[in-house]
């Protein structure tokens, strides 16, 4: 059954190359289906791949091997919970660790430039506390990181 709604990210030849690593990474990640086109188009030939049908920690995706017009931009990014440091660490080191980059605050781009946001869940649940004296602490801690460090925002939490 084909999802409702499946979100569609543009790549320049590389969208099972994409698709694979995201599926080797993530939890509830898959590629589902390759599909060659039948024809040549302005960006490849008959039976290159076209498409990819892919899932990424549960949510429907489509990579378009469309060529290289549009590039990816932090307008758009994956936000992966996590649930400890542990976690945090490989998700992180994989992106990083396969010709991406970090950025800042728990924010990194992969080889594909795609972005990424690897939270740990105490995080969110932090930043978001009904406490404004924790949400500011912990707000604070993270915007001095690039990969979080669970322990520093724990500890910022706790004041």
């Amino acid at each position: 059954m084909v999802a409702r709604n499946t979100i569609c990210l543009w790549f320049d030849g590389t969208a099972l190359d994409a698709a694979t690593f995201y599926a080797q990474t993530f939890p509830d990640s898959a590629v589902n289906a390759v599909h060659h086109a039948p024809s040549d188009f302005p960006s490849g030939r008959q039976g290159d791949v076209l498409t990819v049908d892919f899932t990424v920690a549960g949510i429907p995706c489509i990579g378009l091997n469309g060529g290289p017009a549009f590039t990816h931009s932090e307008a758009f990014s994956f936000q992966i919970a996590t649930d400890d440091q542990a976690e945090t660490d490989r998700l992180w080191n994989a992106i990083v660790g396969n010709g991406g980059q970090e950025s800042a605050c728990g924010w990194c781009r992969d080889k594909w430039g795609l972005s990424w946001q690897i939270t740990p869940r105490v995080l969110t649940e932090a930043v978001t506390s009904e406490d404004p004296g924790v949400a500011r602490r912990a707000f604070e801690a993270m915007m001095t990181m690039r990969k979080i460090d669970v322990a520093a925002i724990e500890a910022a939490i706790r004041g």
